[in-house]
């Protein structure tokens, strides 16, 4: 695989080093240590593989350029269009041409994560009654000194998006009512705490993000028929814990097991290496989760910003 990375930022020189060998160049218009300032600059033979980290507003059009030229992409989460029909399209482009466009959500690949998923879906909890997830972290200051971060819905896409990806790793796509229950500015000019929910679907859940947890944070909490289920905090910021409790009838101190791992964050390695097998592999485009996660955070970003609940 031969790739190069659009868009130089914190997260472009994050898959730059996870790239290793395979990186051939980088394109970025603001960063004088880019190889490039244009992406029409590098020949197409140069590259088959992009990985496209860039904000959110040129995404679809420079996906629709490099699928055209029959280029593997992985692009930065969350990937947003004005309509779903461009991602369609997007998803068509990638399938006639057989190459991969995948939106990176590296939190799938948290240990936890992946155990959490291998849990629910052994029906080992029974019945899961409620899920509620929390993601904080300390950047409101950070945000509010960036005019193009510090707008719209705020913390709802950056942080929102990875927990409705996890609802969807973990569930599958929701089908309930997904209402916004609080958007609060308390430091920024665009919402800093946001609260979801949920309803009219199995199970219940909630989900909560800010920008002014100050230390880096998230707490999962699954209450079910046949016990609950718990994670504390990600390998990044750990120790990160994940508790599962086996009920006592009729009632009674449970049966717990603990896993606390204290390792440097492994996604960004792990997702790398699924992204060039899928690749590898000519698995087949589906842009399905990416669909839905649009038109949610599309419609709930509305509200955000018109103040309605």
């Amino acid at each position: 695989m031969r790739c190069i990375v659009v868009g130089l930022g914190i997260q472009g020189r994050k898959r730059k080093h996870y790239a290793g060998t395979d990186f051939v160049a980088c394109v970025d218009p603001l960063h004088s240590d880019a190889d490039y300032s244009d992406l029409f600059e590098i020949t197409l033979d140069r590259y088959d593989t992009a990985l496209v980290c860039t904000p959110d507003e040129p995404k679809v059009g420079i996906l629709k350029y490099l699928l055209a030229n029959k280029k593997n992409v992985m692009v930065e989460k969350p990937l947003f269009a004005a309509k779903d029909e461009e991602l369609l399209d997007l998803q068509q482009l990638a399938q006639a041409n057989e190459v991969m466009c995948y939106t990176a959500y590296n939190h799938r690949f948290e240990p936890h994560f992946v155990a959490m998923r291998e849990l629910i879906q052994s029906g080992r909890l029974g019945k899961i009654y409620r899920c509620r997830m929390f993601y904080g972290n300390g950047t409101a200051r950070l945000v509010r000194e960036s005019a193009w971060r510090d707008s719209g819905a705020g913390v709802l896409p950056d942080l929102g998006s990875h927990l409705l990806d996890t609802v969807a790793f973990w569930f599958g796509i929701s089908k309930g009512n997904i209402t916004l229950v609080s958007a609060d500015k308390f430091e920024n000019n665009a919402p800093d705490h946001v609260v979801l929910s949920i309803a009219n679907t199995s199970p219940t859940i909630e989900l909560e993000m800010t920008l002014l947890m100050w230390r880096n944070h998230f707490t999962c909490d699954i209450l079910a028929e046949k016990g609950t289920a718990h994670i504390e905090s990600l390998c990044k910021w750990g120790p990160s814990t994940l508790r599962i409790r086996e009920r006592v009838l009729p009632s009674g101190r449970p049966i717990e097991v603990c896993n606390t791992l204290i390792q440097q964050d492994p996604t960004w390695a792990i997702e790398y290496a699924h992204f060039k097998h899928i690749c590898a592999n000519k698995q087949k485009t589906d842009l399905s989760s990416d669909i839905w996660l649009n038109s949610t955070l599309r419609e709930l970003s509305y509200q955000v910003t018109m103040n309605r609940k």
